[in-house]
């Protein structure tokens, strides 16, 4: 049956997320350490992560809410530090945003921008992520179709829900959508449960560990259209 949508993770899928994430924890630390003192000064990554847990328990609601959870933690680091509610609020705000530009700021793999131009012509394509990455701010926006994040859908990869949303979106059958990903579990084993054919990025070339496989692994985006070319028969 031939294929007619492709979606992509997007987070070490079509860029390595790690620099970015870096440049965005610093901008926002920097915001805090300036605007409100107090806030962060002298906690570190390990005592951030443990509050963060903390903020969670207290609110499992934001459990596939990576913005608003990150938020919450941003007001309770202020609130914590003697700031009241309402500044407390406003300043998680505007953290946020300091912390969400420099997380936009990705850069592609090498051949993504070569590889998406080149499946745009054939097929739809959609971008599906856990995380908070908008692919309409990045230089390949233009040829995505429509873009789900968890914190939308209210569930995470590798949760059916996701899936779902992705074919009512394209009208398509499973068997007509290609999902593309690096994560065995949250992509590959995801997309496969609902039905779907899957593409595992697999740069580090790891040893597949589960029964149920993906239709086809590549080691760089480069050989991307080759390996969907080969499915799509």
């Amino acid at each position: 049956m031939a294929i007619r949508a492709i979606t992509f993770d997007l987070d070490n899928t079509l860029w390595d997320v790690e620099p970015a994430l870096r440049r965005a924890e610093q901008a926002q630390r920097q915001w805090l350490l300036t605007h409100r003192p107090g806030a962060i000064d002298g906690l570190d990554r390990e005592e951030l992560e443990q509050l963060r847990k903390q903020v969670l328990k207290s609110h499992p609601e934001l459990a596939h809410q990576v913005s608003a959870l990150r938020k919450r933690l941003l007001q309770t680091l202020q609130e914590r530090a003697g700031f009241d509610r309402r500044a407390a609020l406003a300043g998680a705000q505007r953290a946020f945003a300091v912390f969400l530009r420099e997380r936009q700021r990705v850069v592609l793999y090498a051949g993504a921008l070569e590889v998406l131009q080149h499946l745009a012509g054939r097929y739809r394509l959609g971008a599906l992520t856990n995380g908070n990455a908008d692919i309409y701010q990045t230089e390949v926006g233009e040829y995505f179709d429509f873009a789900l994040l968890a914190e939308n859908i209210g569930a995470s990869k590798p949760a059916p829900a996701m899936f779902h949303a992705a074919l009512e979106q394209t009208g398509a059958r499973p068997s007509e959508v290609i999902h593309v990903g690096d994560h065995p579990e949250h992509d590959v084993l995801g997309a496969r449960r609902v039905g779907l054919r899957a593409v595992w990025i697999n740069p580090a070339g790891q040893r597949w560990q589960y029964d149920e496989r993906p239709d086809a692994q590549v080691e760089h985006l480069g050989q991307l259209a080759p390996a969907i070319a080969a499915i799509d028969v």
